[in-house]
This record gives structure tokens, C-alpha cells and sequence, in this order.
């Protein structure tokens, strides 16, 4: 029976040996269903994953990421004094809601773009009243010339249409919310990307996260900087802003699965002292999470440090990310650094 469910489960005795794993827990951690009598934390890597099986981390519905899934784990004692771990897959729903922000946070953008562009008809409906025709014209011109520069700027610098896109509608998102979004000079990224959404993925939680940290320090002229690279076919993100910085005692911990500080009365999301506890809403202490997981799977990294000036920079790279143009696969080699690139 316990084979045959869809949820994950694990059995251990009083030892903290592992005594039963049925199919579903074997395929959501990679592990073997006959590794009885084995030791918990000789079968798995250290990590989040292993303290929340092992218990060492305690609560109700715990988030951890295990092979790029995300899962919900619960961990129940025994009377024999030993414990039976249930573990259910969010892998899809935490990609569903991922998408659902990424189309609210489109519908934030076009809102904004919808009160700017009222606010600007009446302006211009107020110059043609008063017969001022020349400055209504003059007015129209600057204000459609100012946005067609802005996303025209991002366009011939980012040459993937869905990262392109993603920028324009988070800098409509960050002028709402009073903080500017600011393109590196240097950014420069060809329309050669192996996987867009999960550079999508990365970039937008960085955006998101850095956008919150800006808005939440108190000071004039707050901003958000990204800066976009490709070297060979790796792709260099890094993503800076002004808000409070990250102490460096945290700047590890940031990453770690259910590792998040804000209440639900701040909108700051940069984590200042120590992990939360207990079920994290959606959304909470997953995204760099995730960012990290998914610059791991290409074998790359994720890290963050401070900016100078104050705010935190996070810096991101993801190897094998870009296609090699025809004229380099050709070469000799090319095809074998190709085929050792770590997915």
C-alpha cells in the first residue's frame, strides 16, 4: 500500500536508520528503496533536505528543495521513538504560482502604464482648453519618445525577446513603486539562450527581490541596477540595489531553503538575522532558493555580496547558457566543451 500512494514516505527507527522508503520518496530524493538499516546522513548530502528528514529542523508543512524540486515535508514520531516522514511534491504548484506572479506582476505594469498614461491625457487635454497647441504637441512628443528610447535601449542591448520583455515591464513595476531600474551600459546578451524561462526565473526573482529591498531603506534617488553579459557561452548576471545590504553573517544562510526575517508588515525581502520559523506563506523564502538551484544545475554559481555605497549585489552565472554561434561549434573541441557542460 505504502508503495503504491503518491506521497513520499520514509521510516525510521529509534536509531534514526532508515527503515522503510517507498517509491515515491525514492524518485523525489534519488534514493534507492532498499537502503534499509542505512544511516540517514550517510545516504544524503548535508543540507536543509537531510536536517528536515533527520529532524533537526522542527515544524509543520517545511519547505526544502531536493533536485530541483520543491517539496513539503512533515515529520511524525513514533511510540517506539522513531519517526515516519511524509513528503509531498509542490514542484508544480510553486511553477504555477511562479507564473501567476509573473502574470500579476504584467497586470501591475499595465495598470501603472494605465494611470501614467491617464495622467498624461490630461495634461495634454488641459493644454489644448487653454489653446496651447504647440506645448501639447511638444509635450506628446517628449512623453512617446521617452518610453519608445527606454524600451528601445533595453531591446537593442537584450536581444532575447522574453528577458527584453521582462525588463521593460519590471522598470514600469519599479517606477510605481518609486525606484528606478537602471540597464548597465555593459549589458549585452545575444539571442542565442539555451533555456529563456529559466534565465526568466532567475532574473525576475533577483528583480523582485532587490526591488523590495530598494523600496523598503527610507533615502533619495533609490534604484535597482542589472547587468546582463555573455562570456563564451556562459551568461554573468549580476543584480545591485540600495537598499539595507545583507550582513555577512546572512549572506549564505539568504539562500538557504525557508530562510526568510520579514514579517507580514514589511515589504523589505533582504533578511537581516536569523531563519523563520515554522510554515512559510507562498512565495516566502523560496525564490533564491531557487535561483541558486537553478544556477547549480548548470553548474554554475550564486552568490551576493555588498555594494559599494550600501544595498547588496547578487551575482549569478550560468555556464553552458548560451548556444555556440555556428563558427564556434565548428572548431575542434568545441563540441566536446559542449557536451561537458554540467546540467
Amino acid at each position: 500500500m505504502l508503495h503504491g500512494i503518491r506521497e513520499g514516505v520514509i521510516a525510521f527507527d529509534p536509531r534514526g536508520r532508515i527503515r522503510l522508503v517507498n517509491d515515491e520518496a525514492a524518485r523525489l530524493l534519488g534514493l534507492d528503496t532498499d537502503m534499509t538499516d542505512d544511516d540517514l546522513d550517510a545516504v544524503m548530502p548535508a543540507g536543509r533536505t537531510a536536517d528536515v528528514l533527520a529532524g533537526r529542523v522542527e515544524g509543520a508543512d517545511l519547505l526544502t528543495v531536493s533536485g530541483g524540486r520543491v517539496l513539503v515535508v512533515n515529520r511524525m514520531p513514533t511510540a517506539d521513538g522513531g519517526a515516519v516522514v511524509s513528503l509531498r511534491d509542490r514542484t508544480e504548484v510553486e511553477l504555477l504560482g511562479r507564473e501567476l506572479d509573473s502574470t500579476q506582476g504584467l497586470l501591475e505594469a499595465l495598470r501603472a502604464q494605465g494611470h501614467e498614461h491617464a495622467n498624461r491625457l490630461h495634461t495634454v487635454l488641459g493644454l489644448l482648453e487653454l489653446r496651447r497647441y504647440e506645448q501639447a504637441a511638444a509635450f506628446v512628443t517628449h512623453a512617446v519618445g521617452d518610453h519608445r528610447s527606454s524600451a528601445e535601449e533595453i531591446a537593442e542591448r537584450v536581444h532575447d525577446p522574453l528577458v527584453s520583455a521582462l525588463l521593460v515591464g519590471k522598470a514600469v513595476v519599479a517606477a510605481e513603486r518609486a525606484v528606478e531600474l537602471r540597464v548597465c551600459a555593459r549589458t549585452r546578451l545575444p539571442d542565442r539562450l539555451v533555456a529563456p524561462r529559466d534565465l526568466v526565473t532567475v532574473l525576475g526573482n533577483l528583480i523582485d527581490n532587490a526591488l523590495d529591498a530598494a523600496a523598503e531603506k527610507r533615502g533619495a534617488g533609490p534604484f535597482v541596477e542589472v547587468e546582463l553579459r555573455a562570456e563564451g557561452t556562459t551568461v554573468l548576471l549580476h543584480v545591485s540595489d540600495t537598499g539595507p545590504g545583507i550582513p555577512p553573517a546572512a549572506r549564505e544562510a539568504v539562500f538557504t531553503e525557508g530562510y526568510s526575517t520579514k514579517s507580514p508588515a514589511r515589504t523589505g525581502s533582504h533578511p537581516q538575522t536569523a531563519p523563520a520559523r515554522g510554515p512559510l506563506p507562498h512565495g516566502r523564502g523560496i525564490g533564491l532558493s531557487l535561483v541558486r538551484r537553478l544556477a547549480e544545475r548548470y553548474g554554475g554559481t550564486a552568490r551576493v555580496t555588498a555594494r559599494p555605497g550600501g544595498g547588496a549585489v547578487f551575482l549569478v552565472t550560468l555556464p553552458e547558457m548560451i548556444m555556440p554561434t555556428p563558427e564556434a561549434a565548428e572548431l575542434p573541441g568545441a563540441a566536446l566543451s559542449t557536451a561537458g557542460g554540467t546540467r
